[in-house]
């Protein structure tokens, strides 16, 4: 197993990763959920994963965007990394927090109510190291990219 994490970091930090992940792995993830009845994502496999359901920033619709995230220790909540898979823009996910910091994540189940903090200055430089460790190839996303990735962290409601 730990080879085919070393495989799946290497692959993921590419260019040609970046192009075609953002439209294969949510739709995979959306139909794994789907099937599994919120028990499962296919990209949890390799990473946690939640789908996060939160309001439009313009629309005020519900959107759901299955994304990996980072359990933080001793249950107190989860982050999430705006990377994009490395490409210039931010994900709209996280203009949707933004604007409507309290959302809804499904994980492994169970729909738990959220509220989503963007996190700045030190807490946001203490996360990002957490976030180096878990998940190396962010790093690459960033030194590919000019704006700062969000990081964001939910806590139960």
């Amino acid at each position: 197993m730990v080879i085919g994490v070393r495989a799946v970091r290497k692959v993921s930090s590419t260019r040609g990763f970046a192009l075609v992940a953002p439209h294969v792995i949510p739709a995979l993830d959306r139909a794994v959920h789907r099937l599994t009845r919120g028990k499962a994502l296919l990209s949890a496999l390799m990473l946690p994963g939640v789908i996060l359901t939160a309001t439009g920033a313009r629309s005020g619709l519900s959107r759901r965007t299955p994304l990996a995230c980072m359990p933080e220790e001793g249950g107190r909540g989860w982050i999430l990394v705006g990377s994009n898979f490395g490409r210039t823009d931010h994900p709209a996910w996280t203009a949707n927090l933004l604007a409507h910091p309290d959302a809804e994540i499904s994980r492994k189940g169970e729909d738990i109510p959220v509220t989503a903090h963007l996190l700045q200055g030190e807490e946001r430089d203490a996360a990002w190291k957490a976030v180096l460790a878990f998940w190396p190839p962010y790093a690459t996303y960033q030194a590919r990219v000019d704006r700062e990735i969000r990081l964001f962290r939910l806590v139960r409601r």
